[in-house]
């Protein structure tokens, strides 16, 4: 050996080849496979300048596959060939795949703490593209990206090959040779793994100029299906010995004092005096205690303010192809972002296709940040100021979203919940007819009005689900935070989950509101495991659960006593604000749950049907009575109005705006585009008939809508409907309006001008801003010397509203 003391093993050719076998057997196209096996791809590419024409074979796993249990190899980045025998081996070997902290079971902290020992090893986790080198039988250096080597028809210049030259200078600095390195790594029987960040090839978030950029050497791994790899000081050894830069690295041998560093780092995104995107951990781990340790990683990722960098790389490249940005957070930052960033495009013609082939995109963001006089952090904690505040200043605004199956307890938890602490509960079983999912939502909503916390008492097992109520709640309440309620449900835990939940449900009898198990327990059991089938398990890293603002993991198998203590305990961690001085004692928790399942009746039975589905709760979709449908009592106050409007279908404000643009100028258009771009066009269109501030001055139209109001029995606040003209549309730098005209007769609009609101410049600029611009049209006019520009709406559409009563929010 080259080197002592460092790792090694020699590859066992009947374990490579069963491995191999393994994978042939998932990446056969057209096998018939069940939906519990996984599937690989298998790519071939030839080995450049191999002077035996060698070849190796690429596999590829979903990422989703990674947190399975029955992978004959969890590494991320395997290519397989065959050795001077011609028999199979393992020729590059990535990491196994590593996961971010409470990403999998196995990285939440408390197992972190139970199950793996120091010493910790943190390494910077760089921000450029992985790549992996090894030497190949006929001395032939291969250098790869994670799924392909050599050139590629898509790109002018692959990965491998960016990597491929940064190898010869580093090489040539040393006078070393490619066969040299080839030979070294054979002998070791190893892949190096290194980090190629280069900003004249590829830029990514963090800086890498000249003096930096390079491949950073970050890991060396034994060519094995099992993961072993080098310490970090052996590492930097290599590194040091074949001209790579070295990657940062420290040890911290408590577990605590690991977990203490990372938190701390976090809070500035600094160490050692430069901004860090996270760390990858290295230690060693057991499953259980009767297990040997085995190397491991995980990683620990910060989320801000990089998550806001990526989103303003991703807008801005939207911006260049002529798309609308999509964005949820940190919207007014983004938008005044995306406002510097069309006047720097404007500026610069060449700019565009640059930052297209991810050129520019550092320079562009640190240029607004210098113009902002602000730093990435600066900003996250204005907008913790401004929105509510950080998680540890929120008082109020939150809603708690289960995602579970039947048995689980959720609603035993919700009752508990509102004994304790008088929170909301909405049960979704107690909706009925048409439209349920919105009527959720305006449930849980109209409680969050007057309650600090909601309990949306749902499954929400699957993502559309979820999507549904995040979507609802985002359109028009942006800083209500959902936190989900995670009953984990994995490959390993579904026979105790099942065994647990069964046993809960048929011991409760027909005291459960979705099903009664007392009428037949075997239709019950199948309706249970239809809802385990379905249930698609949350991803905090891919839409819609990406939409959630804290995620809370409980386990199904545990009591409702002990996931009740858990996620007090959680949610007093992150929203401390929302409870009480006195926090409740155990003897509290264990009132709480004996009343949530001794008192607890439902309301709505839903019966179990003759082929084990649900049977409507009343005969032919009739309505449910006012019993049934009542939700947990919340004592309310009665709301007074707010305003009387007509609202408008989007799609029709949206294309007559569209139509009206697209036939003048791109200068007298310019500020329509500006508010599709940042977002600022309104989520919905309305003409306001009279507002609460003008009840004074037209106390008979106030009155006449209040009379109508009271007369109201439906749930949507319908008073009727009513036909609205599309007439002209009026701006400034502003705002803009439609100028409209009410068709039907009785309805009366105290507004000088009728009109809707299309959007404003910032959120600096209230919609109510279009009285005042309209009155300045009527009296100065339109053009150049008022500042105000107006375009006819061509055949002047008429659309059908409804005219609808909008009720004051009380605090």
């Amino acid at each position: 050996m080259a080197a002592t003391n460092v790792p090694y093993a020699p590859q066992d050719i009947q374990e490579v080849q069963t491995l191999v076998r393994d994978l042939e057997d998932n990446a056969k196209k057209g096998s018939l496979k069940s939906k519990k096996t996984f599937s690989c791809k298998k790519t071939e590419f030839n080995v450049d300048g191999s002077p035996a024409n060698l070849a190796v074979h690429s596999w590829r796993f979903q990422d989703w596959d990674y947190k399975r249990t029955d992978l004959p190899t969890y590494a991320r980045g395997l290519f397989t060939g065959k050795n001077e025998k011609g028999q199979a081996e393992i020729s590059v070997r990535g990491y196994d795949k590593f996961f971010n902290t409470g990403e999998v079971n196995e990285t939440h902290w408390r197992n972190i703490e139970n199950n793996t020992k120091g010493p910790y090893e943190l390494s910077l986790k760089e921000n450029g593209c992985i790549v992996f080198l090894t030497g190949m039988h006929d001395g032939t250096l291969l250098v790869c990206s994670k799924h392909s080597t050599g050139a590629r028809a898509d790109t002018p210049l692959s990965h491998a090959k960016a990597a491929d030259q940064w190898v010869d200078r580093q090489l040539a600095s040393l006078g070393k040779t490619r066969k040299e390195l080839a030979r070294e790594l054979r002998k070791r029987n190893a892949t190096a793994v290194a980090e190629l960040c280069d900003d004249d090839f590829e830029e990514h978030i963090l800086a890498y100029g000249k003096d930096v950029a390079g491949l950073y050497l970050h890991g060396i791994n034994i060519n094995i299906p099992e993961f072993m790899t080098y310490p970090g000081p052996q590492v930097q050894a290599f590194a040091d010995e074949w001209g790579f830069r070295k990657t940062d690295f420290l040890v911290i041998d408590d577990v605590q004092e690991m977990k203490k560093f990372l938190d701390g780092v976090a809070e500035t995104g600094h160490y050692n005096g430069r901004d860090v995107e996270g760390f990858v951990i290295r230690c060693k781990t057991r499953a259980t205690k009767s297990d040997r340790y085995i190397d491991w990683f995980f990683k620990y990722k910060f989320e801000e303010p990089y998550l806001m960098y990526r989103q303003w790389r991703e807008c801005t490249k939207a911006l260049i192809s002529g798309k609308p940005p999509r964005f949820r957070k940190h919207v007014k930052i983004t938008e005044e972002y995306l406002l510097f960033a069309r006047r720097k495009l404007a500026e610069n013609s060449k700019m565009a296709k640059e930052y297209q082939q991810n050129h520019g995109i550092i320079q562009l963001r640190d240029d607004f940040l210098k113009e902002k006089n602000l730093k990435g952090s600066d900003i996250i904690r204005q907008e913790y100021a401004t929105t509510g505040g950080a998680a540890e200043d929120i008082s109020k605004g939150v809603i708690l979203v289960p995602i579970a199956t039947l048995g689980c307890g959720k609603t035993t938890i919700a009752l508990a919940l509102s004994h304790l602490f008088g929170w909301g509960h909405v049960q979704n079983d107690n909706i009925q007819g048409k439209g349920r999912p919105p009527r959720f939502t305006k449930e849980i909503l109209g409680q969050l009005e007057e309650l600090p916390v909601v309990f949306a008492d749902r499954n929400n097992a699957q993502r559309h689900e979820r999507k549904q109520l995040l979507d609802d709640v985002h359109m028009s309440h942006l800083h209500v935070r959902l936190v989900a309620l995670n009953f984990v449900h994995t490959p390993e835990t579904l026979a105790e989950i099942r065994e647990v939940t069964q046993n809960r449900v048929l011991a409760r009898g027909d005291n459960h509101q979705t099903i009664q198990a007392a009428a037949d327990p075997n239709k019950v059991i199948g309706i249970m495991e239809g809802f385990i089938q379905r249930f698609e398990a949350l991803n905090p890293y891919a839409a819609p659960d990406d939409g959630f603002d804290t995620i809370i993991d409980l386990d199904p198998t545990l009591s409702s006593r002990k996931n009740l203590e858990t996620l007090i305990s959680q949610l007093h961690t992150t929203y401390p604000k929302l409870f009480f001085e006195d926090m409740p004692t155990s003897e509290d928790l264990d009132e709480a749950i004996k009343i949530a399942m001794s008192d607890y009746k439902p309301d709505i039975r839903h019966e179990v049907g003759p082929k084990g589905g649900f049977k409507p709760p009343n005969k032919k979709g009739q309505q449910a009575s006012p019993r049934e449908k009542q939700q947990p009592k919340v004592a309310k106050k009665p709301r007074p109005m707010e305003y009387v409007s007509v609202t408008l279908p989007r799609k029709a404000i949206l294309d007559a705006l569209e139509n009206a643009f697209a036939s003048i100028s791109t200068n007298k258009g310019k500020f329509f585009r500006q508010l599709q771009e940042t977002r600022r066009v309104q989520p919905e269109f309305h003409v306001t008939l009279i507002h609460r501030a003008s009840s004074k001055s037209h106390p008979d139209v106030w009155q006449k809508y209040s009379d109508m109001n009271t007369l109201l029995d439906g749930w949507d606040n319908k008073l009727g409907d009513c036909q609205v003209m599309l007439e002209k549309i009026v701006w400034d730098d502003r705002i803009m309006a439609i100028v409209a005209r009410i068709v039907d007769s009785g309805w009366d609009c105290v507004n000088t001008v009728a009109h809707i609101t299309v959007g404003t410049r910032g959120e600096d600029v209230k919609p109510k801003e279009s009285n005042d611009l309209l009155a300045r049209w009527l009296a100065n006019g339109s053009g150049d010397s008022t500042g105000i520009g107006e375009i006819s709406i061509e055949d002047r559409p008429v659309v059908d509203g409804t005219v609808k009563v909008v009720m004051s929010r009380m605090r």
